[in-house]
């Protein structure tokens, strides 16, 4: 179809992300993009309307529920935010298992995205199991690490799906030295396969691209951010503390999403996620990782959104090596948890979840009755990023492409971001009109 007429690309429903969400790109006869939208059109969840009259001390295990796939970043986040609104601070130790837990995690996730979600876009396979006919051995490296990573988050937190072990203030129990150090050596096993990872997605070809958005993390000063941070970090080197997120990022809704979108207070666009991540703090990667990223061909920063699968994968190869020095330094604590009593206030948390800042804020009746929630997810803060990339991508290649090869750039370009769509899908505003 000639660029001098109207085209439109239309995905009703997108394939290998978490959720349900479609695509609606469309061209004028000028061949200038007039739409380009990611929508997101699963039922909202309501969780934070139903957080509303519960005990403080049940929100770990509810907002779990969001994910089956990120459930630990929920968990820490309505911890962190549960503990700040009691003036308590869980460290030593008890947090260390957190940052544990949490890079099962990590493992687990990436692992999943990187080797069945966004490896077959690269590769030319309409899916992970189409793909494993001609790379076994890839696919089967990539289950072995989401098995371990599923491991490590059972050790931890009593299983791999929806952990029961955690609680405010830090764990019903807590593991042994010796039930940590049996799990070492898989881990070493781990070491192996995600250094692998990295050759493997490095060698891949990627389209040009350069993201211009504004980069957004959790600042964890001297670590690489996971499980916690200080305040929040954005490219410019602007930061600020957790408690005034709200007066840094804002949230809004459009007619063609269920999930809110977020912008910067000056109304900009920002990205949340792994190259933000890497793009601010990739000086504090651990040894290999640092290693692996610099033969990857990675510098100090990344901005080519599709070179987000060689991230991802030297996260994995950070995770792994943290999980081993926790190991490795673990002490049990004099006991699983600190004690946290109620008291009216509000609280505020922020954790990496892996595809992004993960932000809770809950306020609090004396008795430690939830009285308003609010929780932004990674994946509605990055909506409106991804729909500008789509914009300058369709406009860089559609005069090159027919309407299935743009169609399926565009698609790959959002697996880019690995769309957790059913987190998102947290939130709308309901207005009906009565006679």
């Amino acid at each position: 179809m000639s660029h001098l007429h109207e085209r439109t690309l239309r995905v009703g429903s997108l394939a290998r992300v978490e959720g349900e969400g479609a695509m609606h790109v469309r061209l004028d006869g000028a061949g200038r993009v007039e739409t380009a939208r990611l929508e997101i059109y699963e039922p909202p969840r309501f969780f934070e309307a139903f957080l509303r009259g519960r005990d403080f001390a049940e929100a770990p295990d509810i907002t779990a529920r969001v994910c089956g796939i990120c459930p630990v970043a929920y968990q820490m986040s309505a911890c962190l935010a549960m503990e700040d609104a009691c003036g308590v601070r869980v460290g030593g130790q008890l947090a260390e298992l957190r940052r544990l837990l949490y890079c099962g995690e990590w493992i687990e996730s990436h692992a999943l995205h990187v080797h069945l979600l966004h490896a077959p876009d690269f590769l030319g396979y309409p899916s992970g199991i189409d793909m494993a006919r001609d790379h076994r051995a890839d696919v089967e490296r990539g289950l072995e690490l989401k098995k371990i990573g599923n491991a490590l988050m059972e050790l931890v937190g009593g299983r791999a799906i929806h952990p029961v072990n955690v609680r405010i203030g830090g764990f019903h129990r807590v593991p042994t030295r010796s039930e940590l150090a049996a799990f070492a050596p898989t881990l070493r096993r781990a070491l192996e396969l995600a250094l692998e990872t990295v050759i493997w997605v490095a060698g891949f070809d990627f389209p040009e691209a350069h993201l211009k958005h504004r980069f957004l993390a959790v600042n964890q000063e001297a670590r690489y951010p996971i499980d916690s941070g200080t305040g929040v970090l954005t490219d410019t080197g602007v930061g600020y503390d957790v408690r005034h997120f709200e007066d840094y990022v804002f949230e809004y809704q459009v007619p063609h999403s269920t999930a809110l979108y977020a912008q910067l207070a000056d109304g900009t666009a920002y990205l949340t996620g792994p190259l933000a991540r890497y793009s601010l703090h990739s000086a504090k990667l651990s040894r290999y990782a640092a290693t692996a990223a610099k033969a990857a061909g990675l510098g100090a920063e990344c901005r080519n959104p599709f070179r987000s699968i060689v991230v991802r994968a030297v996260e994995i190869v950070y995770a792994v090596e943290e999980a081993l020095r926790i190991i490795e330094q673990y002490e049990p604590p004099d006991r699983p948890f600190v004690p946290v009593e109620p008291c009216a206030g509000r609280g505020c948390g922020v954790t990496e979840a892996p595809r992004g800042l993960l932000y809770h804020r809950y306020d609090l009746a004396e008795d430690g009755t939830i009285t308003a929630a609010r929780i932004v997810p990674p994946t509605a803060q990055n909506q409106a990023a991804i729909e500008a990339e789509l914009c300058d991508l369709v406009q860089a290649h559609h005069t090159g492409m027919d309407d299935e090869a743009l169609t399926h750039l565009c698609e790959q370009a959002i697996r880019n971001h690995d769309p957790c769509i059913s987190c998102s899908a947290h939130f709308l505003d309901l207005h009906v009109d009565r006679p």
